[in-house]
């Protein structure tokens, strides 16, 4: 691959919508102790519970953690393994209409990215 497949432009878009990712316990703990809270403080200023998932909140259709002035996650160091993947998530490796689906709503994707060169790319991260 001669060009980048993908390099994250900053545009808060993966960190919009209605939801947020699902937190593990550990990373409960992690994000709480990262910002000097107890895990009881931080689960009730910062998650919302849907059923048995717990979520950070969303602020102005964003994560609460996403600073957009700043266009930067406020919790980049102990951010969700969700996040961390994302938009290179191994869901993209289903089939070339999920790819497509993905790529259209994030900038960072070159425009000459294809699925396969995608795929490899993870494969081999893999």
């Amino acid at each position: 691959m001669a060009e980048r497949v993908f390099e994250c432009k900053r545009c808060g878009f993966c960190c919009q919508g209605e939801s947020t990712v699902s937190l593990s316990s550990e990373e409960q703990h992690q994000i709480a102790s990262f910002l000097g809270l107890t895990l009881e403080d931080f689960l009730s200023t910062y998650t919302v519970k849907r059923g048995k998932r717990v979520e950070m909140k969303t602020q102005n259709g964003h994560c609460i953690f996403y600073d957009e002035e700043k266009s930067l996650c406020r919790i980049h160091p102990v951010k969700p393994q969700p996040c961390r993947q994302w938009p290179l998530h191994p869901s993209i490796l289903k089939d070339p209409e999920s790819f497509e689906i993905i790529r259209r709503t994030c900038p960072g994707f070159s425009e000459k990215a294809t699925w396969e060169e995608v795929k490899k790319l993870l494969l081999e991260k893999a």
